[in-house]
């Protein structure tokens, strides 16, 4: 069992043994919370548990407090302090603090994971950019925390699909191939101007010129509108191709695409008689019109327009319909927080399809700028277009890019600085972190010169020689990983994890500096190369759910 498992489990048997006592009444006490103080002078670990309980013991804090620390009678736990107005200070002894150091060596790559639970099912789908042409920095940001996000569901013991909703039908489709057909004519000579709506980027032109080096001029005496639907498939297979080879680059990966392709037109007409039959569209001027106002939206919205064609929300509404149709407990959506406003009628039109929208959770991502040398960069130098996502991974690396991605709360804007992201300092995060796990590498080639046994048998190690306060606050945040990623996936926050195992490595350097590992007395130079071990392990685990590496060398 778990440090904090253990230590509440503790408390709830004290409470329980004073209500059977009389000293306090019985009742509907509050769940154990604990946390770790801020200053290792008030213990390992602190809990309000009195003070929650007033209400229900209807006596002071520190009577009830006072009751509590009376039944905590543990072979492991060192002591017990009454603080203020009632908070109670738990210190361990070390011997329990020493077990996390096994459980870390015994669960390896497991350490910090819960069982999977089969039946927790979770979708998340992220990113979903049409595929018209490279991602930005924007989509990055999506990429990288929705993939991490998956990971932290998964190490918190959900059963997880990560899926990509493929944007492949509609208008920015034909804008695509009528923006490909018009580079085509350029490059052969011919007049021709990109649509209104149509896209710019070197890759178009690149995307017409592939098709020349293949297949030449052929295509000039073709009519228009079949040489569009050739262009559209050609580039449609061709900028796919490329998302999902730009995304597998960056360490982000999918169960499923799912293509909007497949809802036209039977998915749609389905979902839109289910409405009807409900009572929820109506038809005015010719269109067919959802009641999202019934479920609080602003307006009602059109789902079928009057020339038959259906809007970019009846695919929505049939997507969605299709979500919860594959039986998930829970759909977790990450957009881009210019959606903001989409929500609402993609949640009232679920509810008109009687669904619960507790369900579907919608998380918006906002905006990331981009410095160099403390000034904004907006357009890349090689195009003149916006930066892609793999101009910035030249820059700065997939492993950079990622953590500076997932290092702050999707909630708030990100300022990405390149040149920090490069600097293979302290100052730079991902690179202190990464050089902690790589000089415990160093320490293991140090200590097989020196002819220390690097087995990995932990059996004999004397755990009581780790005794000084660098060995054992190492230790304490180690044992709190679990937790910290059990809460980082309740609150959706991959970021938890980035500042966890920051602060862990920031630890270990301290640790190092004040601790000789490689030694005469090998009974504590065994205990410190477990103690390192443990910290390889912690600070991997943090990183794979980043999707950030661990490297062995640097």
């Amino acid at each position: 069992m778990e440090m904090k498992d253990l230590l509440k489990q503790g408390i709830t048997e004290a409470l329980n043994k004073a209500i059977a006592a009389g000293t306090l009444p019985a009742g509907d006490y509050p769940d154990v919370a604990l946390e770790v103080p801020p200053q290792k002078e008030f213990g390992d670990f602190a809990s309000n548990i009195a003070m929650q309980s007033v209400r229900v013991a209807h006596k002071a804090p520190r009577i009830i407090a006072q009751a509590i620390v009376d039944g905590m009678d543990y072979p492991w736990l060192d002591h017990a302090e009454i603080a203020g107005a009632g908070f109670i200070n738990f210190f361990l002894k070390n011997d329990v603090i020493y077990d996390t150091l096994k459980q870390i060596l015994a669960a390896g790559d497991a350490y910090g994971h819960a069982p999977l639970r089969q039946e927790d099912t979770i979708q998340v789908e992220y990113v979903s950019a049409n595929p018209t042409g490279p991602l930005h920095v924007g989509h990055g940001r999506g990429a990288a925390y929705g993939s991490a996000l998956v990971n932290l569901l998964r190490a918190a013991g959900y059963n997880v699909q990560a899926e990509y909703y493929i944007n492949d039908a509609g208008n920015q489709m034909n804008n695509l191939a009528a923006s490909v057909n018009a580079r085509y004519l350029e490059l052969l000579g011919k007049p021709a101007e990109i649509p209104e709506n149509g896209y710019h980027g070197h890759d178009i032109i690149e995307t017409a010129q592939a098709i020349i080096d293949q297949d030449g001029d052929k295509y000039l005496d073709m009519p228009e509108a079949e040489r569009l639907e050739l262009f559209k498939d050609r580039a449609y297979a061709e900028k796919l191709k490329a998302l999902k080879r730009d995304l597998a680059h960056f360490n982000v990966h999918y169960d499923n695409w799912f293509s909007e392709r497949t809802l036209h037109p039977d998915a749609i007409q389905a979902a839109c008689k289910v409405l009807e039959e409900r009572g929820k569209i109506y038809e005015k001027d010719g269109a067919l019109w959802l009641k999202s106002t019934d479920y609080g939206d602003d307006k009602d919205r059109v789902v079928i327009r009057d020339n038959g064609v259906p809007t970019y929300l009846a695919a929505d509404i049939a997507y969605h319909k299709n979500k919860y149709d594959r039986g998930f407990k829970k759909m977790i959506n990450i957009w881009g927080a210019d959606h903001h406003g989409y929500v609402a009628r993609v949640k009232a039109a679920m509810a008109a399809l009687g669904y619960d929208v507790d369900q579907l959770e919608v998380l918006l991502l906002q905006m990331v700028s981009l410095f160099r040398d403390g000034k904004p960069v907006k357009m890349s130098k090689r195009t003149g277009q916006a930066i892609t996502l793999n101009e910035l991974i030249e820059e700065v690396g997939t492993d950079a890019a990622r953590y500076f991605f997932i290092m702050r709360s999707l909630d708030t804007q990100l300022d990405f600085d390149l040149d920090l992201a490069k600097s293979h300092s302290n100052e730079n995060p991902v690179y202190y972190i990464q050089y902690a796990h790589a000089r415990i590498y160093s320490i293991y080639r140090q200590a097989k010169e020196a002819g220390a046994n690097l087995s990995m048998d932990w059996s004999d190690v004397k755990w009581d020689t780790l005794t000084n306060e660098y060995e054992l606050e190492l230790i304490k945040k180690m044992a709190a990983f679990p937790e910290e990623v059990q809460r980082a996936a309740r609150e959706r926050a991959p970021h938890r994890i980035a500042h966890f195992v920051h602060e862990l490595a920031g630890m270990f350097h301290t640790f190092y500096n004040h601790c000789r590992i490689i030694q005469e007395d090998k009974d504590l130079e065994k205990a410190r190369l477990a103690l390192v071990t443990a910290v390889r392990i912690t600070i991997a685990n943090s990183l794979a759910i980043l999707g950030v590496s661990a490297p062995e060398k640097m």
